[in-house]
């Protein structure tokens, strides 16, 4: 049996919109907005901020506490793909990046540290001695 290809009048605008999303899906991550992915807690000691940064090496990344604010800065070099090939989908991000936290309170800058490992950066930032809680006695 046989049968006639239908000429779909569509087809072409669906051909270009689907390579104008997926030109769009290639930038899109490179400005993402919550990167890194972070996880921040705290107890009366002292503030902890993970961050996941895969691909990343401890030069790549620079730490700042100013007053107020931590921030975590740096960049990711795009990978590199073979001569003449051509992608077809790139959801990793590459370029510049920052990123900074209110701090929830006062830190001691001097005793920040910062460790990093399997590409998560662990960040101890201890809590201000003149601002930690006390225990006041009742006489």
């Amino acid at each position: 049996m046989y049968y006639r290809h239908i000429h779909n009048p569509w087809s072409e605008m669906e051909r270009m919109q689907r390579r104008m999303l997926r030109s769009l899906a290639l930038n899109r991550y490179e400005s993402e907005p919550g990167f890194p992915a972070v996880n921040v807690y705290a107890n009366d000691q002292a503030q902890i901020i993970s961050a996941e940064l895969p691909g990343l090496t401890r030069e790549d990344i620079e730490i700042s506490v100013a007053g107020e604010a931590l921030t975590i800065s740096g960049s990711r070099e795009p990978e590199k793909v073979e001569e003449g090939a051509e992608y077809h989908r790139r959801e990793r991000s590459a370029g510049k990046f920052t990123r900074s936290f209110q701090l929830l309170f006062p830190v001691d800058a001097d005793k920040v540290e910062a460790s990093f490992e399997d590409g998560v950066l662990h960040i101890r930032l201890p809590r201000a001695e003149s601002d930690r809680p006390r225990k006041i006695a009742i006489k």
